[in-house]
């Protein structure tokens, strides 16, 4: 749940495929096994039920994103409300949402493409301190990491076996944090002294030689409380991002499919 808002400020990453209409960006790589959209549904119904056409998925979406850091130890932050819902999905946007396989300064790059900073880029990362990640996402560290031959040498040797053991599939999910995987805090920034990022992105946060963000990696190492103080800084900066001028928007009925167009909800952000 807390990486839904980060993969669509405007719920246009929940709309399902409508040939000639959506092409959805679930389909896109970068949003490969995105799960929890049957909570957002549930969580849909019970609010239409109550107040109709009032509460956007959007909005559900930042919400549940907060209790869900809340529920799992995390900070609490006051969530801009009033978003509406894209009534267009753009696949090709998806390019821009970082990639599991990315060096630093292309991750630092996309982030600054949308006024986020590289203390932004460090601190919502660590919403890796919960969840899982796919193998197919990092089992390319293990032996020809980016066809040298060799494996990725800012990976731990021992966790790096301990990973290969639990990959019996490219689809078997693995915790990010194999520490305290259900827990938010401040161990995904420990993780990453120690070389067990799970993913390529992840590690190039502390081991790109250099890098200003080694720095922010250590100073949330070792306060959990600055960590969980920027955490809800930058959710709120990235909340507050909005949709191009002239995006045609609305309060979806149903949060995988636009509203009829008989309905008078539609809008123009």
């Amino acid at each position: 749940m807390t990486a839904l808002p980060m993969h669509g400020c405007d719920g246009s990453v929940l709309l399902e495929d409508v040939p000639g209409v959506i092409d959805s960006e679930l389909n896109a790589p970068p949003n490969n096994g995105i799960q929890g959209l049957d909570i957002v549904d549930n969580i849909k119904a019970a609010v239409e039920s109550s107040c109709p056409g009032i509460v956007s998925c959007a909005d559900i979406l930042a919400l549940s994103s907060q209790v869900a850091v809340v529920l799992s130890g995390g900070p609490a932050w006051i969530v801009p409300l009033g978003r509406k819902d894209s009534r267009i999905a753009n696949r090709a946007a998806a390019a821009n949402l970082p990639s599991p396989f990315e060096t630093l300064d292309v991750l630092k790059s996309k982030f600054a493409a949308f006024g986020l900073s590289s203390t932004d880029l460090v601190t919502l990362s660590g919403a890796h301190t919960f969840g899982r990640s796919r193998c197919l996402f990092f089992t390319g560290r293990f032996d020809n990491f980016n066809n040298t031959g060799l494996p990725d040498p800012t990976l731990d040797a021992a966790y790096r076996e301990q990973l290969r053991q639990l990959c019996a599939t490219p689809v078997t999910r693995v915790n990010f944090d194999p520490t305290t995987p259900d827990t938010f805090d401040k161990n995904y920034y420990v993780n990453l002294q120690n070389h067990k990022g799970l993913l390529q992105s992840d590690q190039e946060l502390f081991s790109t030689p250099g890098a200003d963000t080694t720095a922010i990696v250590n100073r949330f190492a070792a306060s959990q409380l600055l960590f969980f103080i920027q955490f809800g800084n930058s959710m709120i900066k990235m909340g507050n991002l909005s949709p191009p001028p002239g995006t045609p928007s609305e309060v979806r009925l149903n949060c995988r499919r636009i509203n009829p167009s008989t309905t008078t909800l539609h809008d123009v952000i």
